[in-house]
């Protein structure tokens, strides 16, 4: 099956921004033949060290947007992500637009709100999102239709986004020459990954894969961020090939045991699961951020 022209009605113009930081691409979704765009995995600075916010990754969004005169109709998250600070809430403020996630963000919010020691005040039913997504649900940007799947493994709450002619996977897939993510984050599994990852391998091969971060392989040069299902299906080094469901867990697992957490997994989730807000501030007017010692 050829690949689609790009300027076809149904393959969305897609322009994407690497956060350095974080390894991050957010990408930004828009309809050829109209003015509505999307916003995919936004990213909102933030120093550690300090604790200390800034926008200035949000802000190149802000501007392209703006520049390109489009109506963002969307803002997406891929699953809460564990490497860094959503955007969404300022980007609302900036640019409207929903923000969407995935129904099973309540299995996430429970048991994450377990681990923070969250009060009975922090609601476990999605509720801080505009649009929960179940498997199947459709969306419009503009006159670009898109699908969602639900495709677990990296979280429960992954989804995959099917815009059109091409698919953003979140961290479910890398590009093939780094693989699939890790599976060993509360509620991760790397069976249920490897089902996701067939289900997204049966799209159509020239389907546009759009991945969530790359962290550029031994070898490789430059950063990049875009593949097709064909080429994941041969080349992916994890899971492409037909590797068996057996081979696949095996490794997934025994390279999950050597990684370290994320720098920033603490702050991100307790932030990315109140879609992008920070707690509620005390007395003093501070929002704080819990460190939960052996929590995780």
């Amino acid at each position: 099956m050829p690949a689609a022209m790009p300027d076809a009605p149904h393959s969305p113009k897609v322009k994407a921004f690497f956060d350095a930081g974080t390894n991050t691409i957010t990408y930004v979704v828009s309809d050829p033949e109209g003015s509505a765009c999307a916003v995919i995995d936004s990213v909102l600075d933030f120093d550690h060290a300090s604790g200390r916010t800034d926008t200035r990754s949000a802000d190149a969004v802000v501007a392209y947007i703006l520049a390109e005169g489009l109506k963002t109709e969307w803002l997406l998250e891929t699953h809460v992500h564990a490497d860094h600070l959503s955007a969404a809430p300022y980007l609302q403020e900036r640019l409207g637009g929903k923000i969407g996630i995935g129904d099973r963000i309540t299995v996430v919010q429970e048991t994450f709100g377990k681990i923070f020691n969250e009060g009975t005040r922090f609601q476990r039913d999605g509720s801080q999102f505009d649009q929960l997504f179940r498997e199947g649900d459709g969306l419009m940007i503009g006159q670009l239709s898109g699908r969602v799947m639900h495709t677990p493994g990296h979280t429960p709450a992954c989804l995959t986004y099917v815009i059109g002619d091409a698919a953003f996977v979140g961290d479910t897939l890398f590009m093939p020459d780094f693989g699939t993510a890790r599976c060993d984050f509360p509620g991760g599994s790397a069976s249920v990954m490897f089902d996701s990852v067939q289900r997204i391998l049966a799209l159509p091969d020239a389907t546009r894969i759009f991945v969530g971060h790359d962290y550029k392989a031994p070898g490789r040069e430059d950063y990049a961020w875009e593949s097709t299902v064909a080429e994941q299906k041969a080349k992916n080094v994890h899971i492409g090939a037909g590797k068996s469901r057996e081979d696949f867990v095996s490794l997934r697992e025994a390279r999950d045991k050597t990684l370290g957490m994320p720098k920033l997994i603490l702050p991100s989730i307790q932030v990315n699961m109140r879609a992008g807000q920070m707690p509620e501030p005390e007395d003093n007017g501070l929002s704080y951020l819990k460190l939960p010692i052996n929590g995780l």
